[in-house]
This record gives C-alpha cells, sequence and structure tokens, in this order.
C-alpha cells in the first residue's frame, strides 16, 4: 500500500465529514429564530448591567426601638407575668370601645388653633365695647397620670380609660387598683395613641371623665355598667391570673417529641 502523500506546507488539515445521520438530528434541533426579537444577554458584572430586586427582608438591621418592641413581646410570652401587669392584656371588647371612644369624641379639648380664634373674637368684641355674657365653662376630657389620680383620689372621676400599651407599665400600674379601692368605674382599652387623638397629642397613658352634659348621662350609665362587669367586679378573678410561660414552637416539638420517645419505652416494657 502506498504510504499517505503529507499536506502541503501552508495548506489547512482536512477533517473527516460529519455522518450523514448526526448531520440530521443537529439540524433538527436548530431552533428558528425570530429575526424581530434580537437576544440581549444581561452581564452583571461590576459596573455592567443593574441587579435584579431581590428580597433582603431577613438582612434588614431594623432600628432599636422596633427589636426592642419585638424582644418585649417574646419576653412577655416566655417569662411568668404577674397579674397586676397580666391585667392590662385583657381589654375591652371592640363594640364598648367603639362607644367609650365615640363620648370621647363629644368632649375632646378645644386645639391651640381653636383657642386662638376664640380668644380673638372676644378682644375683637370687647374693642367693639360689646360686653361679652360670662359663659359656663365646657366639661372636657381631662388627661395625664397625675390629673387622673387626683381626680380618682378626690372621687370626682365618673370613668377612667386606660392604655393597655403604656411604656413603661408602671406609670399605670397603681391605677387600676386605686380605682377598685376609690369605687371608680375604669378599664383598660388598646392603643395610647387612640387615646392620645382623643386630646390631640401623639399619645395619652389614660384619660378620665370628670364632668358629662345631661343628654349624654343614660349612655355614660350604660358604659359605666358594662365596664363595672367586666374590671371593677372581676378583680377576685384578674388577681389570680397569672400570663405568659408559653414555650416556643420548636421548644413545644422539643417536648412532645421527648413525651413521645418516653411513652413508646414503656410501651415495649410492657
Amino acid at each position: 500500500m502506498a504510504p499517505k502523500a503529507a499536506p502541503k506546507k501552508g495548506q489547512p488539515k482536512r477533517t473527516a465529514a460529519v455522518p450523514a445521520a448526526i448531520r440530521k438530528k443537529v439540524e433538527k434541533t436548530k431552533k428558528e429564530v425570530n429575526p424581530l426579537f434580537e437576544k440581549r444577554p444581561k452581564n452583571y458584572g461590576i459596573g455592567q448591567d443593574i441587579q435584579p430586586k431581590r428580597d433582603l427582608t431577613r438582612f434588614v438591621k431594623f432600628p432599636k426601638y422596633v427589636r426592642i418592641q419585638r424582644q418585649r413581646k417574646i419576653l412577655y410570652q416566655r417569662l411568668k407575668v404577674p397579674p397586676p401587669i397580666n391585667q392590662f392584656k385583657l381589654t375591652l371588647d371592640k363594640p364598648t370601645a367603639t362607644s367609650v371612644f365615640k363620648l370621647l369624641g363629644k368632649y375632646r379639648p378645644e386645639t391651640k388653633h381653636q383657642r386662638r380664634d376664640r380668644l380673638r373674637q372676644k378682644a375683637t368684641a370687647r374693642v367693639a365695647g360689646k360686653e361679652a355674657a360670662p359663659t359656663k365653662k365646657p366639661a372636657v376630657i381631662r388627661s395625664g397620670v397625675n390629673t387622673v389620680t387626683n381626680l380618682v383620689e378626690s372621687k370626682k372621676a365618673q370613668l377612667v380609660v386606660i392604655a393597655h400599651d403604656v411604656d413603661p407599665i408602671e406609670v399605670v400600674l397603681f391605677l387600676p387598683a386605686l380605682c377598685r379601692k376609690m369605687g371608680v368605674p375604669y378599664c383598660i382599652v388598646k392603643g395610647k395613641a387612640r387615646l392620645g387623638r382623643v386630646v390631640h397629642r401623639k399619645t395619652a397613658s389614660c384619660l378620665a371623665f370628670q364632668a358629662i352634659n345631661a343628654e349624654d348621662r343614660p349612655n355614660l350609665a350604660k358604659l359605666v355598667e358594662t365596664v363595672k362587669n367586666n374590671f371593677n367586679d372581676r378583680y377576685e378573678d384578674v388577681r389570680r391570673h397569672w400570663g405568659g410561660n408559653t414555650l416556643s414552637v420548636k421548644s413545644q416539638a422539643r417536648k412532645s417529641k421527648i413525651e413521645k420517645a418516653k411513652a413508646r419505652e414503656l410501651a415495649q416494657k410492657q
């Protein structure tokens, strides 16, 4: 057999042709690309395309006050909470709370602008020579721990409304006991911010009805009766009711697993 001639210098080396069967398969797998839609692959390297948005909630460092709120909530669940503190979880039901805030809304104190306008009108009338008739001081809601405490001690408060989320809780911790001692009806409602809106402030720890108009007395009497049944008369029940002392989901699962293993061992021994 004659030896193969060596390829001449400068000529490319020839490769074997692709078999016909494989060539057909390759041709079939090729997809038809629409020329109108050009492929633009993104490059996420430094200084290239903008990175896609990702959910980074787990990596966010929340403000300190948010972390403290969450830690406090967990501690109240895990530790044994004594009755004087636990009673602030037992708030007024929604329909009664709505009625209380509806009545509170009628006795909101005047704002700074309303007071300014009233005094201006009075001054204008005095300059014009008109003597303003003496008016009776309107009945308004009293707010603040010191003011409400004085009203309760002097038995002038007709109904005391306390916020459940006052921080620190020691500010209002004594108030339910004082109200029970002095025979003043009291209730605990959700939201110091909600109480604050009544008196045009950010928050309010407690409010009290001191004086009330004749047309609203029947409504107040109904509220007082409901509030006494739910709070003042339930003192003995509240005094014995501890809170917290609940395990986390993981701890509960671990506890149940251990108990099941012990039960299994006992069953095998028998």
